[in-house]
């Protein structure tokens, strides 16, 4: 690795650790000519798939742009930076082993709105309105009531698997 101050080729790597999310190595470094000190990080060098948007239009992945629509969604919503983190990470990690190179971006924003129903349900419906462009009242609504059935299923699925344990008898779906 070159010196970032003095170019010199010839340097030394002091401590490597793993990044907190383990998908890369954080290594710090001396320079054996100038004796300055600096970090490098190193991770795999993997390709996302190009977007389709609906229109056909194949752009990069921007994880920005991404993060922006996500941000809209939480807007005053009870919900930590290090979960938006998370959910990109998320969503990110789900299209680098799709093993495509190509994906819809209507996908994408079916990965999104499954990671928000999970995290908060109004920054769901927020998303899955402009999303879907719903142009009335009625669309929120029926959206609204699916949401309400998958939640009500969940919680049934939940305390029959928790009832199950209590009963040593193994969860039937």
């Amino acid at each position: 690795m070159r010196c970032p101050f003095c170019q010199n080729d010839d340097t030394r790597v002091i401590d490597s650790r793993l990044t907190d999310d383990r998908d890369a190595v954080r290594r710090r470094r001396s320079c054996e000519a100038c004796g300055e000190r600096f970090s490098t990080l190193e991770e795999a060098n993997l390709k996302l798939p190009y977007i389709v948007k609906s229109n056909g239009d194949r752009e990069h992945y921007d994880e920005s742009k991404l993060a922006r629509g996500l941000e809209r969604a939480l807007e005053k919503r009870p919900v930590e930076s290090d979960q938006i983190e998370h959910i990109l990470h998320r969503i990110k990690r789900n299209l680098l082993t799709c093993g495509e190179r190509e994906i819809q971006a209507r996908e994408i924003g079916e990965l999104v709105m499954n990671e928000l129903r999970d995290v908060d349900q109004v920054a769901y419906v927020r998303f899955a309105s402009v999303y879907r462009s719903f142009q009335d009242v009625d669309a929120f609504s029926d959206e609204i009531k699916r949401l309400q059935e998958q939640t009500v299923r969940g919680r049934k699925a939940s305390r029959a698997k928790a009832q199950s344990k209590l009963d040593g008898k193994p969860h039937k779906r």
